[in-house]
Order: C-alpha cells, then sequence, then structure tokens
C-alpha cells in the first residue's frame, strides 16, 4: 500500500515539476497560447485526481486573463496580406486532390493535424490549392510578405519573425484563419548549406521554434519551388507534405481541354475542334504545368479575331512553335490532315494538295 502511494506521489510530483518549468519557459518566451495550454492541462489534471475546486479556480483565472491579453484582430497584421479566395474550377489528377480533401479531413478533426507544405515547380497550381481550401474550410488567407521580413540589420530578420508568430499567437479567431508561406524557400533554406548565410541559418532556427508553439488551430500552408535544397529539421515541423509535381501528359492534355472550354465559353467563342486542339498542345514536349498552359490558351483566345471563330487555333499553335509562322511541310510532317491545315493556313484544300504535291497527305 505504501508503495503504491509513494509511486503515485512521486509521478503526482513529476508531473507538477514539469508543468512548472513548461510555465516558466513559456512566460520568458512570451508564448502566451502555450501558456494557457499548459494552465488548463493542469486544470485538467487537478481535476481528474478530485481536487474540483482548485480545477475551478485555475479555470476562473485563466477566464479572466484572457480578457486582459492583447489579442489581435486580422486587421493588426503587420507583416501579413490577406490573399481572396477563389471561385474558380482548378483541376489537378486525381493524387493531387485526394491529398487535399486529406487536409479537409485533418483540420475538420480539430487534433492540430495543421501544419501542411506544398512542394513543386511553379505553375502546379500550390498557391491556388491554398485559395480553394480557404474556400472549402471558410477560412481568410494571410499570405506572410516575406520581403517585409528580410532585414539586412544584423538580427532583425529574427526579431521580425518571432514578431511574426506572436501576431499569429494573439489572433482573436485562430480557427478561421489560414496562414500562407508563400515561397517559403526565400528564408528557409538549408542551413547546412555553406553557401547559406549564417543570418538565414538563424531566421530558419527561429521559423522552426515558432512553429514548434503556434496555436495549432491555425492552419499553416508553406509553399517552396526549392524541396531538395529545404531545412530537413523545418520538413519534419510539418505535418505532411504535398508533391504537386504529379502531372502525367495526359493528366495536362485534359487540363488544357478544360481550360479551352473555359475561356471559349468566357469570350463567347462557339468553334471548337479538340482533335485539332490536342494535336496542337500535343506539339509541346514537355506540356507546361497548369499555370502556363492556363497563359497561353488564354492569350491564345484572348487576341482572336472575334469575327474569325477559329483564330485562336492559329496563334495557339504560332505560340506552342515559338511564334514561328505557318509551313505547310512542317504541318505534315507534324501529320496535321489536310482539313486541318485549312483550318490553321486558311487556304483551300486544292492549294494545300497543290503545294505537297508528290508527299502523302491524310485528308
Amino acid at each position: 500500500m505504501y508503495s503504491v502511494m509513494s509511486t503515485s506521489y512521486k509521478s503526482i510530483y513529476d508531473m507538477k515539476k514539469k508543468s512548472i518549468i513548461n510555465l516558466i519557459r513559456y512566460y520568458v518566451e512570451d508564448n502566451d497560447a502555450g501558456f494557457r495550454s499548459e494552465a488548463y492541462e493542469i486544470a485538467k489534471d487537478f481535476d481528474a485526481s478530485g481536487d474540483y475546486q482548485l480545477a475551478e479556480y485555475i479555470m476562473a483565472l485563466m477566464s479572466d486573463a484572457n480578457t486582459f491579453i492583447p489579442q489581435m484582430n486580422e486587421n493588426d497584421l503587420s507583416l501579413f496580406e490577406k490573399i481572396e479566395t477563389s471561385n474558380d474550377s482548378l483541376w489537378f489528377p486525381d493524387s493531387i486532390t485526394q491529398d487535399i480533401m486529406g487536409i479537409v479531413h485533418a483540420v475538420a478533426y480539430g487534433v492540430g493535424v495543421n501544419k501542411f507544405l506544398f512542394q513543386g515547380a511553379p505553375g502546379t497550381g500550390k498557391t491556388e490549392a491554398v485559395k480553394q481550401l480557404s474556400r472549402i474550410l471558410e477560412r481568410d488567407i494571410y499570405m506572410v510578405d516575406f520581403a517585409n521580413v528580410i532585414d539586412s540589420k544584423l538580427g532583425q530578420t529574427q526579431k521580425n519573425i518571432s514578431l511574426l508568430f506572436k501576431e499569429m499567437n494573439h489572433l482573436v479567431h485562430p480557427e478561421k484563419v489560414i496562414i500562407l508561406f508563400d515561397e517559403i524557400d526565400a528564408i528557409a533554406l538549408d542551413r547546412t548549406n555553406s553557401n547559406d548565410l549564417r543570418e538565414m541559418g538563424r531566421a530558419t532556427s527561429a521559423i522552426l521554434k515558432g512553429i514548434d508553439y503556434m496555436d495549432d488551430r491555425i492552419v499553416l500552408i508553406a509553399t517552396t519551388n526549392l524541396f531538395e535544397h529545404f531545412d530537413r529539421a523545418l520538413i519534419r515541423r510539418f505535418d505532411s507534405i504535398i508533391n504537386f509535381n504529379r502531372y502525367s501528359q495526359n493528366d495536362l492534355k485534359d487540363i488544357a481541354e478544360k481550360l479551352l472550354n473555359k475561356f471559349l465559353t468566357k469570350f463567347k467563342l462557339a468553334n471548337k475542334d479538340i482533335r485539332l486542339f490536342r494535336k496542337i498542345i500535343s506539339q509541346m514536349s514537355p506540356i507546361p504545368y497548369p499555370g502556363d498552359l492556363k497563359n497561353i490558351i488564354k492569350t491564345a483566345v484572348a487576341f482572336s479575331d472575334p469575327t474569325d471563330g477559329q483564330d485562336y487555333f492559329r496563334r495557339l499553335y504560332c505560340d506552342v512553335n515559338n511564334g514561328n509562322a505557318l509551313d505547310l511541310k512542317k504541318l505534315y510532317t507534324q501529320k496535321f490532315t489536310i482539313r486541318e491545315m485549312e483550318i490553321l493556313t486558311k487556304m483551300s484544300r486544292s492549294t494545300i494538295a497543290r503545294e505537297l504535291k508528290g508527299l502523302e497527305v491524310n485528308e
């Protein structure tokens, strides 16, 4: 009996010792979110051990203290820029779509799985995916402007990062916010890289510390184009890394077709030849990622003659072929049919047949 009780008292003593150390550490670090969380855990432990009055007293103290904690409205975020959500359709391969929906589910559980790293080449849709998540989760996006965070003065960047996380942890409604660290590689490259300044190494260390003590009701998403140079310790801070490079060439052809339909509808153009369109898109090797595809197709449609419903095919072809003029023999080697050549060159079939006399040409 004595042995059991002494063991019990020892475990309580160890628990209280750990809690006191944590409280002091959070106080020194000015980490209000961590301090409150630890205090609530202490209250729960007292409640579980039967000391209900002390538990209620601690909860009451924290409830009163919350009214004096300097909480911040979203408008007070000096190092952040609000980004509008997007209602535009966004198309991803199934594997990426499933990962995005996985984030939605993880956030809905509310158990602290809230930090995600989107890695991939420019134009793969990383930032656009954040906008879609904002709409689905009904949260506002606040993007960190690293141009305002990085400072040439020694130690100032580190101070700015500390201020950044302090602002985040003092948000009035952290459950309604997505924080976006767009292109975080600007400040968080591998600290072991000999070309990296020690100042930026300290900045990365400040980010590691900030993430460790971040309010887990906030959803944090960081994006990077330079994942291979990313700091390994920082990678481990994220709950999941989503690879946005997972597009097959067929995926990109399908997305290109959807983009074409979108812009033809927007510009009220009716003429459409999907077979010809896909053949033109296939001339690109490799087909670019959606961000570049969107610009190429939108420009071709927007610049086209509204009185000529097939003009966008010619503009698209020339753009895909680096601005080169249409050439019948080249079109022949690219396996375009006479009908397709007629659309692209505006020549009659008889003229095309005469020009290509002696070559076996598909009708």
